[in-house]
């Protein structure tokens, strides 16, 4: 009986939090909605996100307007939904900066090794020593505000991540034994980068890239939230925050609802990035 209990209050405990595969298909879902909403906005929602209805502003979330309309009277689905295309390709920019830049500094780093070596590691260790918000905010200053110079920004203060884990990861498959047999039977030296070390070393750094990704649109949405990324009136997540945030205390949905979006697509990207770690490990 006490067996019998047990492997009921087991499959009770199971029942109890929600399956792993289950909470990656809704991460994926999630995903995909967002990755539709930027490509094709104008599928989702048929109302203006720059122009309003000034007697529609401040109106609570309804059949009409599922998340309400802000102080102007625009639709803040709309906004929402348009918003995304700045936001998904500002961390797509991000992204691609930090994995190409600094994947390019590891792999040298790791492959040449030496002085050469020496001298990229010491740099990366520099970038690392610089908080990010204030590296990002620096690159912005000398760029200039907009999506794109934040995209950018964000993805300089990922180089050095990109880096330490390419170098790593270059190095430890240079020292296996298929290496040296490779160089010892008179491949050269790009030969067996290309053929061996390169495939078998960048796993890692692909599955950074997809969790790097949903820190890129927090990042972003900060940047944003701060002033310097899109300009008003161009829907971000972030602007889309911080121009709220004086109606708090009376329109809680402008704040709350496009905050529950942002935290669902860094979620589900945090744990799709989880579920390539795994695979890749």
């Amino acid at each position: 009986m006490s067996a019998i209990a047990a492997v009921l209050g087991e499959r009770g405990a199971r029942r109890g939090r929600p399956r792993p595969a289950a909470t990656l298909v809704v991460s994926i879902a999630v995903l995909v909605v967002a990755l539709a909403w930027a490509v094709l906005p104008w599928l989702f929602t048929g109302h203006d996100p720059i122009a309003g209805v000034a007697a529609d502003a401040l109106q609570a979330p309804s059949a009409a307007h599922p998340f309400g309309t802000d102080a102007t009277g625009r639709d803040l689905l709309a906004r929402v939904i348009f918003g995304a295309g700045n936001s998904l390709s500002g961390a797509a920019i991000a992204v691609l900066v930090g994995l190409v830049i600094g994947t390019g500094i590891g792999v040298l780093a790791g492959s040449l090794g030496g002085v050469l070596e020496e001298a990229l590691m010491r740099v990366v260790d520099v970038l690392l020593a610089i908080p990010g918000l204030l590296l990002a905010l620096s690159v912005i200053v000398l760029l200039g505000f907009g999506v794109a110079n934040a995209a950018i920004a964000v993805g300089v203060t990922s180089i050095a991540v990109f880096a330490r884990l390419a170098r790593s990861q270059v190095v430890r498959v240079r020292r296996s034994d298929y290496v040296e047999a490779a160089f010892g039977s008179g491949g050269s030296f790009l030969a067996v980068l290309g053929r061996h070390v390169l495939p078998n070393s960048l796993g890692a750094v692909l599955a950074l890239a997809a969790l790097q990704f949903g820190s890129a649109i927090l990042q972003i949405s900060t940047l944003g939230f701060l002033g310097y990324g899109a300009p008003p009136p161009i829907p971000e997540w972030g602007l889309l925050i911080a121009e709220s945030r004086d109606y708090v205390a009376t329109a809680w949905w402008l704040t709350t609802l496009p905050g529950v979006v942002v935290a669902a697509v860094v979620l589900s990207a945090n744990r799709v990035a989880a579920s390539i770690r795994e695979r890749s490990a």
